[in-house]
């Protein structure tokens, strides 16, 4: 991820957002054809038609959101510091989708040690945004 926000931003700044995002998306959509032609052909596209719970076609959508964010935190913040919040927000919303059994995950049990790694996770961020003088 942190290699491929540097890349994208390194486009953006001679582009445009959405145009570095498009691409991105575009570069992507046909890795993944050439992928499936090359692999087996495992599944095919009209199964899509028949997902249960359709908000989970949303996957492409939200990615492209998470390229744009990238794109932005990498050119405000810096690869590192844009790396460890965006690693950590994963983590916390992941830990939500668990401890709430959100999208059809298995609900887990609230554990301290996990909210701990959050918290230490929250003060690393602010560690490595502290500036000595």
């Amino acid at each position: 991820m942190s290699i491929q926000g540097v890349f994208n931003e390194g486009v953006t700044k001679q582009t445009s957002v959405w145009v570095s995002s498009s691409f991105v998306q575009f570069t992507a959509l046909l890795f993944c054809l050439a992928a499936w032609l090359f692999t087996g052909r495992e599944g095919n596209f009209s199964s899509l038609f028949k997902i249960d719970n359709k908000y989970m076609l949303l996957g492409g959508i939200i990615g492209a959101l998470i390229t744009y964010t990238v794109i932005k935190s990498m050119a405000g913040l810096g690869p590192a510091q844009a790396v460890m919040i965006i690693v950590t927000a994963q983590l916390l919303v992941a830990y939500l989708i668990e401890l709430f059994g959100l999208f059809g995950v298995e609900k887990v049990d609230f554990q301290w040690q996990k909210l701990i790694g959050v918290i230490i996770s929250i003060g690393g961020i602010l560690l490595f945004k502290w500036e000595f003088k």
